[in-house]
């Protein structure tokens, strides 16, 4: 019991010696080319992954399309949806309502429609009859379509 013990943490020692000793590296480099040293440890340092971080998350997002899909198609819902948001934008609500949809529980999702529905700019009354009916509207199309 004593070997496996004494085995694992020296394991533990030398994982840790090895990022210790890669750490002290990069420093060393840092200091000898100065900002340049970042073309040791990145690779196309000089593209645009700086511009296009996170890009991929959105483009390649299936439930996204289907969530921009519906906002822009003639369904009843999504029209109320368009005429409730105005001048705001759609892509930025669809963006919001896919992250909101992926974080949020079950049970969260009505709220987390009315709180995105609900604008900063004019006064709604989220109490209202009709509000709370494009809410539950909202969320019980993309149970359907999601």
């Amino acid at each position: 019991m004593a070997n496996k013990r004494e085995t694992h943490c020296n394991n533990q020692v030398d994982t840790f010696a090895e990022a210790l000793e890669t750490a002290r590296q990069m420093q060393q480099n840092w200091l000898t080319y100065g900002v340049d040293f970042v073309n040791f440890y990145v690779e196309d340092v000089d593209g645009d992954w700086l511009e296009t971080w996170g890009h991929d998350e959105i483009l390649g997002n299936s439930r996204l399309d289907t969530i921009k899909e519906f906002l822009v198609s003639n369904d009843t819902v999504a029209i109320r949806v368009r005429q409730h948001l105005g001048e705001r934008s759609l892509f930025d609500f669809a963006v919001n309502l896919d992250e909101s949809w992926r974080t949020s529980e079950t049970n969260d999702r009505l709220s987390a429609a009315i709180d995105l529905l609900a604008s900063e700019e004019n006064s709604v009354d989220t109490d209202s009859i009709g509000f709370l009916d494009l809410a539950n509207s909202l969320v019980v199309k993309l149970a359907e379509i999601l």
